[in-house]
């Protein structure tokens, strides 16, 4: 059996640690990450900057006297929530480019952005928006979004490996549902929609390292690590209230794990199959991450043991299941 994870889906309520612990990980020197962890060389695929620029392109919008399309307000929720399913179909993208290592060449960042949002939009069951906008409103838009468009355009092509020989991709996601909610939480709320929207490929390879946060510590830590100055930050942006208790104020992790047919595992639906992805959680209910934000010469020792130690159950746990299933 392969000793690394082939993918690994880090998700969690927002401000949970989820960040933090992908900074510690890249912290770990190589042969001790696959050794200890059974993670290869990691592969970053993350939608919090596509949120960031509908919201950016909303914040244009709302200059040029327009109808906001992606956003009900600068501090609300999505206008449409089918939206979680936008974010999910990026992904699946970004997925499938970094596996053909598919390089786009294109006069314009924003403009290959923008067209990318409505397509996975389509795919979610949303009519395209962007491409509805009159020519000079987009052409504001996309002037607007270049220069971000353009560097995630080429952090991305960067990304793509020589060799997929010991690597592991990570994707990054958050979800859940308005606070109250009953469970299973109805589509297009919660993991059990957008990771029914996954890639079958994907799914067919993944394993879940879940980082296990309230939703009050979520909001407090959320809270505590906004920095306004850095908005589009993986490591500072905060997310609005509105949204903290609306589309994040509870999640279905658990109840998905305890309503699942096979022991210790998630169940999934995708392409008309189904899979069972197995979860290990990492226990954040008391803060042990945030200090990862600092430069690493002031992490504390103690400190950098007690994150490896509980990184190290949760991934052993992974690559237990994963070899048991394998074998049967």
């Amino acid at each position: 059996m392969k000793e690394t994870f082939d993918i690994v889906l880090l998700l969690a309520l927002p401000a949970s640690g989820k960040s933090e612990v992908r900074r510690y990980l890249a912290n770990v020197p190589g042969t001790e990450l696959e050794k200890d962890f059974h993670i290869g060389d990691t592969l970053q695929l993350d939608d919090f900057p596509y949120v960031h620029m509908m919201r950016r392109a909303d914040d244009e919008l709302l200059r040029l006297s327009k109808a906001r399309i992606f956003f009900q307000s600068g501090d609300k929720p999505f206008i449409d929530p089918k939206d979680w399913g936008t974010l999910v179909h990026l992904l699946n993208e970004d997925y499938r480019d970094l596996m053909k290592k598919n390089v786009t060449e294109t006069a314009s960042a924003s403009e290959l952005l923008m067209d990318r949002i409505d397509a996975a939009g389509e795919k979610a069951g949303i009519a395209p928006r962007l491409a509805g906008l009159d020519k000079i409103t987009r052409a504001a838009v996309s002037a607007t979004l270049e220069r971000e468009a353009r560097a995630m355009l080429k952090e991305k092509h960067a990304a793509y490996p020589s060799s997929f020989e010991g690597k592991t991709i990570v994707m990054e996601a958050a979800r859940g549902g308005p606070q109250g909610s009953a469970m299973p939480l109805k589509a297009p709320f919660g993991y059990q929609y957008s990771l029914g929207q996954m890639d079958p490929e994907i799914l067919a390879k993944a394993v879940i390292l879940y980082v296990w946060v309230t939703p009050e510590e979520s909001r407090r830590k959320n809270t505590a690590r906004t920095n306004p100055d850095d908005p589009g930050s993986i490591l500072h942006h905060g997310v609005p209230m509105d949204v903290m208790l609306n589309d994040y104020g509870c999640d279905d992790m658990e109840w998905l794990e305890h309503n699942s047919d096979v022991p210790g595992t998630i169940a999934v639906t995708s392409g008309g199959k189904k899979f069972h992805l197995p979860i290990g959680r990492f226990d954040n209910r008391v803060d042990t991450t945030s200090f990862l934000r600092a430069p690493k010469p002031e992490w504390p020792a103690p400190r950098v043991a007690a994150v490896r130690a509980g990184i190290k159950a949760a991934t052993d746990k992974l690559y237990s299941m994963q070899a048991a299933a394998k074998k049967q």
